[in-house]
């Protein structure tokens, strides 16, 4: 019996396969487990995300071929790159400590506001800009993980099954978590999973313990789905057909599925009615319109294309917006009437964040020490204890400042705004349909955090991570 002799070259290309799976797998199971366990609110789950991206990134450096990614795309996230590295740059200057002279001159306030609050700061030669320290570095711990989530999806999901496959993983993971939203929802001892539900009995919040941040996780999965479908009819091949031809041509593309991924967007709409986010009702009908928009702006370059377009389009997210609206309408409507913006705190909590970004302009309090500092400039008294401002941007505003803000945004607007661009001119219909689906859902969460926390969540920041890091690699993708 002939024995085969494994060459290095083999050797090292089946040691690249085995770690390529394991990065392969390692985020899919990063999306499924992250929005399980309360949307890995708590450190425990927070410490599994991080060990395992660590273990992930480790892979990669240890790959001797690594896969090879759009030479445009790269071009494209090297401002990025120097954004996010500026950013993490920030943060050291933010930690380390600085003779308090230099640190008094960067920040007064830094300096006033410890000598306020800190008994021993007077005795003190060193200050560091963050008020504290040790919350700044486990935040930053945080930011880079999602980070380094988004580093693996640009240099690992190349091919076009990987993109298509993680797709479809978010949006089972959306639908499941609608469908054991609505389970809890109608139990008598309803839960969180592993979790006894103790907040908004009254609504469907799948796994999640908020039902804004449940809003937020699906707002992003739809518009996948989405995008997913129109990628997969490829309704503009179809121009000139006959009505019995286009039918025939859409039954061949998978109607059963196409069908299946449709029910799925009715039933996480009627869990995002059902969750009475407000904002949430208000981006779902938004997200209809705006795929609409885009489809007949983008898609069809002739008259008669884009008629045909606008009306199966216009079919379609009606009978969705119907159904949707028509189930959940009741629900809405309750939330909408007995709890009004202007009588809730948040206007008031936005007020007084304003005035620590007016005292900490540049160099922010500090990433991390929001729920530290916050009750300083509180004017009336909270019955709790508030941990975030309900707006993520002058949340980042007053931690980081100015200057880290225009790292961090800065880095994100610029790898949407170019995917966006670049996709304009593709003609590729999946590309198309799928680059859509998150250019959306990026936009979606962008506005919904002027009025909620979504980005300070860790199962959506995951998706997030991942799904405009994915946005840029399908709106750039080529088959090789």
């Amino acid at each position: 019996m002939q024995r085969v002799r494994l060459t290095p070259r083999s050797s090292s290309r089946k040691r690249d396969e085995i770690l390529a799976k394991i990065i392969d797998y390692g985020l899919l199971g990063i999306v499924i487990f992250s929005p399980l366990p309360a949307a890995s609110v708590y450190e425990w789950s927070i410490l599994v995300i991080q060990l395992t991206v660590l273990v992930l990134v480790g892979a990669y450096l240890l790959m001797k071929e690594k896969p090879e990614i759009n030479p445009y795309l790269s071009q494209t996230l090297k401002w990025p790159k120097y954004l996010f590295a500026g950013f993490f740059l920030f943060l050291f200057i933010q930690i380390v400590p600085l003779p308090k002279f230099i640190a008094s001159l960067f920040s007064p306030s830094t300096s006033s506001f410890q000598n306020l609050f800190s008994p021993h700061f007077s005795n003190a030669k060193f200050m560091s800009l963050s008020l504290i320290p040790s919350h700044t570095f486990r935040a930053g711990m945080e930011i880079l993980c999602y980070l380094l989530i988004g580093f693996l999806v640009v240099k690992t999901v190349t091919r076009s099954y990987q993109i298509k496959r993680l797709f479809s993983f978010l949006i089972i993971m959306g639908v499941l978590e609608a469908f054991y939203g609505f389970f809890e929802l109608y139990r008598k001892n309803p839960r969180v999973l592993f979790y006894k539900k103790i907040y908004n009995l009254d609504s469907v919040t799948g796994t999640f313990v908020n039902r804004n941040h449940f809003s937020g996780y699906l707002e992003m999965i739809i518009p996948l789905a989405i995008g997913l479908i129109v990628a997969r009819i490829d309704i503009f091949s179809s121009s000139g057909m006959k009505w019995r031809e286009k039918i025939v041509h859409l039954a061949g593309r998978g109607v059963s599925t196409n069908l299946l991924i449709t029910s799925g967007i009715v039933v996480m709409s009627l869990a995002i009615l059902f969750s009475k986010s407000r904002s949430g009702a208000f981006l779902l009908v938004f997200s209809f319109i705006l795929s609409f928009e885009l489809i007949v702006l983008y898609f069809g370059r002739v008259k008669y294309r884009q008629q045909w377009t606008k009306n199966f389009l216009r079919i379609t997210f009606f009978i969705i917006t119907l159904i949707s609206l028509y189930i959940g309408i009741g629900a809405t409507i309750e939330r909408f009437a007995l709890d009004k913006l202007l009588q809730e705190g948040r206007p008031l909590y936005w007020s007084n964040m304003t005035a620590v970004i007016k005292d900490f302009p540049l160099f922010g309090t500090g990433l991390g020490t929001f729920a530290s500092v916050y009750p300083a400039y509180e004017e009336v008294g909270l019955d709790g204890f508030l941990v975030h401002a309900h707006n993520d941007y002058l949340e980042y505003f007053s931690e980081i400042g100015v200057v880290g803000g225009i790292l961090l945004l800065g880095g994100i607007l610029f790898m949407a705004a170019n995917s966006f661009l670049f996709w304009r001119g593709r003609r590729n219909p999946e590309v198309k349909g799928l680059a859509m689906g998150g250019l959306i859902s990026v936009a979606l969460m962008l506005i919904h955090s002027f009025s909620d926390f979504n980005l300070h969540i860790p199962a959506n920041m995951v998706l997030f991570s991942v799904v405009l890091s994915l946005t840029s690699v399908v709106s750039f993708h080529r088959k090789s």
